[in-house]
């Protein structure tokens, strides 16, 4: 039996940048990820990156303060939570977990994590982007 919307799936993830050269530095450099689109100038630039030969899967790397709706009050709690790592989280495959962690410690990651076995079954690594994101990388299967 076929499952109700068998047909929805991920195109685009948001996450938030503070620096649009250096957020795209680290997804194309160090990730490897196709630059896809780059709208925008100056700290109101959306760039879509996505890993190459995964053309429908895209990461949105958006400033965070375009809403015009947000407040000055929650501006300041949107930035304090990217200083801390604690506002996006993106969690990604590799298929060689410590490879992909070497070249990222090469690159000048911020290393939250180092590959670890974890209690719940899954081996994973983690950085930070530069703009304070959580990003968790995990042993693929």
């Amino acid at each position: 039996m076929t499952p109700p919307n068998a047909d929805v799936k991920i195109q685009h993830s948001f996450l938030p940048h503070t620096d649009p050269d250096a957020s795209a530095a680290f997804f194309r450099d160090l990730l490897g990820f196709e630059i896809r689109m780059d709208v925008g100038g100056g700290a109101m630039r959306w760039i879509t990156v996505g890993p190459a030969g995964q053309p429908d899967t895209s990461v949105v790397l958006h400033p965070p303060f375009a809403d015009p709706g947000i407040t000055e009050e929650e501006r300041k709690t949107i930035t304090e939570m990217m200083a801390r790592g604690t506002f996006a989280t993106l969690v990604l495959a590799s298929k060689d977990l410590d490879a992909t962690f070497e070249k990222m410690v090469a690159g000048g990651a911020e290393v939250v994590q180092e590959p670890t076995d974890q209690p719940y079954g899954v081996r994973d690594c983690a950085f930070r982007d530069p703009a304070g994101n959580h990003i968790r990388i995990n042993q693929q299967a």
